[in-house]
């Protein structure tokens, strides 16, 4: 017993001396905790020097108490200033008016776990998009003890995916403005075909020419949506406001676009109040907007198919409400229907055709009068409601005659000499051909040079100018005639594919009275005519 008994001492005894002379003076227990700290300052220094991640924790109110590298470089603020305050300063106003900081933490400790996506600030005020993940940290008792909070800065990748998907938009644009303009082309084809054949008799050529100006309608109506868009983002609309009657304007519109929905078996109802609805708004981008709408429901409702248009007053201001029956609009493309190039498929399988931008210049255009619109569709097959609104116009004041005078029934006074200049052959060609059918002398040329040499003999009284041209352009040609001693003055008419601001504020520098954007009305080379012929009168112009 006594031998069995040393050697059990002496087993301790071996380990210390073992431990000893391996330098270490500690025992078994000390040892293991020793090692346990090891590991918490290795797991510390890991996390405190992680810099793509922000990783701290947070007290069981909110407040941060401890703060790594990865948080001081995404977030800017150093240790120091961030121990103590509380995690709702990274986050924006509007989540702070929302409540959204606290209710993270609610679901954290509901479910042990909350992740999000969304801005965030830094210190010094600026945005980043980020992931964030709020893990709750409970001990063995189940008490809350804090919270792990990760947060990822995602600004890169959102910016990459917003690239990405924006070069998928203007791909599908790109699809739908090759799709949408040979649309047109081909009935236009088929009419110039039909009125060129011998045997095509009058109603026949009449039919055709009126496909022809159809589709040309048509086609300059895809390109003025297109260019508009574009001017009223960049803020180059300027509305031209008057007070008139809304419902007035919601009839006009509806007789316009009534003879389409006969043709495709639809019927447009109108309700109108028995009082007048004055707004104060640009007429003509008003009726932009009832066209639009009433287009909308005409090509998403089928044969048989009702469209209603109403106008009222809720004491808040102007509401139109422009309603249908037809394919309705699914629930997903509701939020983003009005969004640049969103194009909804009302109906599956089929798309009634177009940019996918009307929509979006009626919001830009209503926004820019103080008004808004919204849509609502109970999802396919269901129909659809479009409903915007305008302010009211206030007390009607003393107005005089509209700023530009009634022009005087086109076809009174005599020829003119007419020059027109454009590098495009078939297009003067074309233009020559319908004024000489008016009974005026016509000259054609096709660059900006020979237009000069060729005025100083023909003394034109108007000019219709193209300014995309080679050797010289337009603008130049103008200038040049106003500086010629023998020029005759003549009126100046830009007609031309630019038509943006800039491009007109250019016409107006280089002295040409009017700037026209193709392809032009013929009521539009009326009107330049009368104005001519008027210039030509007052300044005692006669034919030589």
């Amino acid at each position: 017993m006594k031998r069995e008994a040393l050697v059990r001492d002496s087993a301790p005894a071996k380990d210390r001396i073992e431990s000893f002379m391996n330098g270490n003076t500690a025992g078994p227990r000390e040892m293991e905790m020793e090692e346990l700290h090891r590991s918490e300052e290795r797991f510390r220094l890991l996390v405190e020097g992680v810099q793509d991640y922000a990783i701290f924790m947070l007290d069981p109110e909110g407040r941060i108490i401890s703060w790594n590298v990865g948080a001081e470089r995404i977030k800017g603020y150093k240790t120091e200033e961030a121990i103590g305050r509380h995690f709702s300063i990274f986050y924006p106003p509007e989540d702070i008016a929302a409540g959204k900081p606290a209710r993270e933490l609610r679901i954290a400790i509901a479910q042990g776990r909350v992740e999000d996506e969304g801005w965030r600030l830094r210190r010094d005020g600026t945005r980043f998009w980020a992931n964030v993940l709020i893990t709750a940290l409970f001990d063995g008792s189940g008490v809350l003890r804090g919270f792990a909070k990760v947060t990822r800065d995602m600004t890169e990748r959102r910016r990459i995916e917003a690239l990405q998907e924006a070069d998928r938009q203007k791909n599908e644009f790109l699809a739908v403005l090759a799709h949408e303009l040979r649309n047109p082309l081909a009935p236009i084809r088929n009419a110039l075909y039909v009125i060129g054949r011998p045997d095509a008799g009058p109603g026949e050529i009449a039919r055709a020419q009126a496909i022809a100006e159809r589709q040309v309608r048509h086609m300059a109506k895809l390109l003025d949506d297109l260019l508009d868009v574009s001017r009223v983002s960049q803020g180059h609309i300027e509305l031209r406001r008057e007070r008139f009657d809304l419902s007035t304007a919601a009839r006009q519109a509806v007789d316009a676009m009534r003879g389409i929905a006969q043709e495709r078996g639809q019927e447009i109802r109108l309700e109108l109040p028995e009082e007048p609805v004055p707004i104060d708004a640009d007429p003509t981008r008003v009726d932009q907007v009832f066209i639009n709408l009433l287009s909308n429901a005409v090509k998403y409702t089928g044969p048989g198919g009702h469209i209603g248009v109403s106008v009222a007053c809720d004491g808040e201001g102007a509401v139109v409400r422009v309603r249908d029956d037809g394919s309705g609009i699914e629930a997903e493309m509701l939020p983003k229907i009005f969004d640049f190039f969103v194009q909804a498929e009302r109906h599956r399988g089929s798309s009634g055709g177009g940019f996918g931008i009307g929509l979006t210049l009626v919001r830009k255009v209503l926004e820019l009068h103080g008004g808004s619109i919204s849509a609502s569709s109970a999802g396919l097959g269901q129909g659809a409601e479009f409903a915007f609104r305008l302010p009211l116009a206030g007390p009607a004041a003393a107005r005089g005659d509209s700023d530009s005078a009634s022009l005087d029934a086109f076809g009174s006074g005599g020829p003119l000499r007419i020059l027109v200049v454009d590098d495009n052959v078939d297009l003067a060609e074309s233009l020559a051909l319908m004024f000489r059918f008016m009974g005026h002398e016509v000259r054609t040329v096709f660059d900006g040079p020979e237009a000069l040499r060729t005025a100083e003999d023909f003394h034109p009284e108007l000019v219709l100018l193209d300014i995309g041209m080679p050797l010289m352009s337009g603008y130049e040609v103008a200038r040049r005639l106003r500086g010629a001693p023998d020029g005759g003055d003549p009126f100046i008419v830009a007609l031309t594919g630019w038509g943006e601001q800039s491009d007109r504020l250019q016409s107006k520098g280089a002295g040409i009275n009017e700037h026209l954007v193709k392809p032009v009305e013929p009521q539009s080379l009326e009107r330049v005519i009368e104005k001519s012929r008027r210039r030509a009168a007052e300044r005692g112009s006669s034919r030589g």
